[in-house]
């Protein structure tokens, strides 16, 4: 990589970094891209050169959120199915909360209809989940921890639609209501009487 590529990356990450403080802090609608140029120290063309708009870096930050919960889950490979589930669900929570409401409420906001938002990469983000979970799950039964007969696509899409949940009472309580901690109690008080009947004996 070249000194001149280096720096076109440093400047880009500079304006996402930026771009993502200002969200977190403030409201999306009024944010401008005025206000990320001055505080990044850069021009509007050099906005430009790296997006099209504000609403494509937030799709960025977004993605750049859960991308790093495969990472993680990608590093598991000695931890036994509960620890690596129940780390997946306090990871996708830590993640949503890592930049605040405002940014969760303008993704789901950018996703709720991916039909409006051709260009906009995270209209796969349900899919990206559920076949991420799905993998979860079934390299728990090619390791023996559950069963083969455990109707995976069914845990599947009932643990994704809790975590979905979660974010959006996050926003509709005005951040009153806390996914994190909440995630955790329904991890530890749900999902050991819906796997049990899954889990083999060496799990339990």
């Amino acid at each position: 990589m070249t000194k001149r590529q280096e720096n076109a990356l440093k400047t880009r990450q500079k304006l996402l970094d930026t771009a993502t403080d200002l969200i977190s802090s403030g409201d999306f609608h009024s944010l401008n891209i005025d206000q990320i140029t001055k505080a990044t120290g850069c021009g509007k063309g050099t906005f430009y050169t790296y997006f099209k708009n504000k609403e494509q870096i937030a799709y960025e930050v977004c993605r750049n959120l859960f991308n790093r919960i495969e990472e993680r889950m990608q590093q598991m490979t000695d931890r036994s199915f509960l620890e690596r589930l129940a780390h997946y669900f306090d990871s996708f929570m830590i993640e949503v909360e890592r930049y605040g409401i405002n940014v969760c409420r303008e993704w789901i906001r950018c996703v709720i209809d991916p039909n409006l938002s051709p260009e906009n990469t995270d209209n796969i983000k349900w899919q990206f989940d559920v076949t991420m979970l799905q993998k979860i799950l079934e390299q728990a039964v090619q390791k023996g921890e559950l069963k083969k007969d455990t109707p995976i696509c069914l845990l599947t899409h009932m643990i994704i639609c809790e975590l979905y949940g979660m974010m959006t009472c996050w926003c509709m309580s005005d951040a009153q209501f806390e996914p994190k901690d909440w995630t955790k109690r329904f991890f530890e008080a749900g999902m050991p009487h819906v796997l049990q009947n899954y889990l083999t004996k060496k799990e339990k």
